[in-house]
């Protein structure tokens, strides 16, 4: 068995019991159809107000949902197996990157963007390999500890009950994120996932909020989501839509600087049950 060290992002509870994861802008619309400017999206727009309501949603018709770090605390065991791994080829002088350097330079990022900021020097094929093994890692780190995000079932219930549309979307490879939604009993919640390697453009692109939009047959005007990253934040506040921040691990200013509405610490955050109470409210 490999012993995760002793850190303030791996918290004693995730000890793994096991071995050791053109520009183009759409304007969704309600029959689905889709127009295609040459617009550029800054990583950085802000169309929507900045605030803590989301009453801007009513009615609220669908919630979209980052995975890794958005529906379980998965940070931990990412940062883990990139530190040892980058480490063992040398990376920064084999000196064992912070987690401050996670933070900034790794979470949210999709593995062809990393393979350009880590690797630089190295051959595309090589830099993609070492990807392909750490995530590997990755899911047998998490394969055995995965819980959900505290709140996660009270907000299932909640979602179902309105009879809310809902979709998955992550920058995670595909192995991962069947992984995390078997393991956290999602697989059937979700009517569809949306991959950012299979999009024209990953986050912080908007691309893959557009085409969960699109497939879903939904307009951003009724519909908001949920996340983690600086990155994500950005995608989907450049879709159009409002993004409530999980202050899983990035800190609640990064996450606001980057457009987030409001930020909660979980899912029994009282911020987010007024906030959804007054959507219910504003259509009865």
């Amino acid at each position: 068995m490999l012993a995760l060290p002793s850190s303030r992002l791996v918290p004693s509870h995730h000890f793994p019991k096991t071995h050791l994861q053109k520009t183009h802008t759409r304007n969704p619309t309600k029959s689905g159809s889709t127009s295609l400017t040459m617009a550029s999206l800054t990583s950085n727009a802000h169309p929507l107000d900045r605030k803590s309501s989301l009453a801007c949603v009513a009615p609220l018709e669908a919630i979209l949902f980052d995975i890794d770090g958005t529906l379980c605390d998965s940070d931990p065991f990412h940062y883990y197996a990139f530190r040892e791994m980058l480490q063992e080829v040398g990376f920064n002088g084999g000196v064992p990157i912070t987690e401050e350097f996670y933070s900034e330079k790794i979470t949210g990022g999709h593995n062809e963007y990393l393979c350009s900021i880590l690797f630089p020097d190295w051959d595309i094929e090589r830099a993609r390999q070492f990807l392909v093994d750490k995530e590997a890692m990755f899911r047998r780190l998490i394969s055995e500890k995965i819980e959900p995000l505290k709140g996660l079932p009270r907000l299932r219930q909640w979602i179902e009950k309105q009879g809310l549309r809902r979709a998955a979307v992550t920058n995670a490879p595909k192995l991962n994120a069947e992984l995390i939604l078997s393991k956290l009993k999602l697989t059937d919640f979700f009517e569809i996932v949306v991959l950012g390697e299979e999009c024209i453009r990953a986050k912080p692109f908007p691309d893959p909020y557009l085409t969960a939009l699109e497939k879903l047959n939904l307009s951003n005007e009724h519909a908001f989501i949920f996340e983690d990253s600086v990155s994500g934040v950005k995608a989907g506040v450049a879709a159009g839509m409002p993004v409530v921040g999980l202050g899983t691990r990035n800190p609640e200013e990064a996450l606001i600087n980057a457009g987030a509405s409001f930020v909660i610490k979980d899912f029994d955050d009282p911020k987010l049950w007024e906030a959804l109470e007054e959507i219910v409210k504003k259509v009865e």
